[in-house]
């Protein structure tokens, strides 16, 4: 009744107790937004998946999924986001999936987009740039056209009734 023999057969044998710390997971609620105050002045890249809201003054390259920069904040360099809210002042590309520029804006560079809203009021100087969804949305270059068209489609063009009214 009380043997080991009993014991150990019933229940696994017994090994060293190893102690492992617990494994942090990444917590998937809600993130609150990285903030850099008035008062701050950062010189340098920062790059991070969060969010980051500028209201002081940025020199460097910024790489963040959501940046938001308020009516305070400057940033002096080139901006790569998912999506950028502009309140305040940038010097420098922007490279981003949606932007928005408020009245309150000031953009001094080019602004490459898939989406992009700019407020009344807002000041933009610099090119906006579409982004390329791929390869197979690319625009068609007038020559491919030509050439894979067979020689009795290729005849009737738009100068067509123009020459005839000549």
């Amino acid at each position: 009744m009380f043997s080991k023999q009993t014991k150990t057969s019933d229940s696994a044998p017994a090994s060293p107790m190893i102690s492992t710390p617990p494994v942090e997971t990444p917590r998937k609620g809600p993130r609150v937004a990285s903030l850099i105050t008035e008062d701050m002045r950062i010189e340098g890249n920062l790059s991070g998946d969060g969010e980051l809201q500028i209201d002081g003054f940025v020199r460097g390259d910024l790489k963040v999924a959501r940046l938001t920069i308020g009516e305070a904040g400057r940033v002096e360099g080139s901006i790569t986001a998912e999506s950028l809210d502009c309140r305040g002042r940038v010097v420098g590309a922007i490279i981003a999936r949606e932007v928005r520029l408020y009245a309150s804006s000031h953009v001094d560079g080019d602004v490459t987009h898939d989406e992009l809203a700019i407020e009344a009021g807002a000041f933009f100087q610099g090119r906006a740039i579409k982004m390329q969804r791929n390869a197979a949305a690319q625009p068609v270059k007038l020559e491919e056209v030509r050439s894979a068209a067979p020689p009795a489609a290729a005849a009737p063009t738009a100068a067509s009734p123009a020459a005839g009214a000549a």
